[in-house]
């Protein structure tokens, strides 16, 4: 056997385990001595002991119970201000965007205005040039309908060698 000293242990203990073992004595004095002890104690004890430990107990439950609302009440302000905030943030965007095309649209304007003034002057300055051009031209003209007949007596002269008149 392995266990040789559980062994003997156990050969011990059965006739205790089987009938023969311990006795209880129960008598009515010693039943009365221990209630009277037991009210003594709950009668001492529960003023000073009970009471303060369950005040305690129920002062604990109550700022729980109050630290528990009001971080509900704070979740419920602060979401309600992230509405808000989020509300407002969007109104901005909106005016933002706003403001933004009119200040695109003026500034289309003014493109437009300035690049309509800067062709008129630039077709005043072409109109002007081909003016100048034309005068130029019909100047030049004249001139060389004058001296056409001299400039072809001296074209002939060269050609043929002589004079002509």
């Amino acid at each position: 056997m392995p266990f040789p000293m559980l062994e003997n242990t156990f050969l011990r203990a059965a006739p205790m385990l089987s009938g023969g073992g311990i006795e209880v004595d129960i008598s009515p004095t010693l039943m009365a001595l221990q209630f009277g002890v037991l009210s003594v104690l709950v009668v001492v004890l529960k003023p000073l002991l009970f009471d303060p430990l369950l005040a305690v107990l129920e002062e604990r439950e109550k700022r729980v119970e109050g630290a528990r609302a009001e971080a509900r009440k704070m979740d419920d302000e602060a979401a309600e201000l992230l509405l808000k905030y989020d509300g407002e943030i969007q109104k901005v965007h909106r005016v933002a965007a706003e403001e933004r095309d009119k200040v695109r649209a003026a500034a289309q304007k003014v493109e437009a205005a300035e690049m309509s003034e800067a062709r008129a002057e630039a077709q005043a300055i072409v109109d002007k040039g081909r003016a100048h051009l034309s005068a130029e031209r019909q100047r030049l003209m004249g001139e060389l309908a004058t001296s056409e007949v001299e400039l072809s007596r001296q074209i002939a002269g060269r050609v043929l060698g002589r004079e002509v008149s």
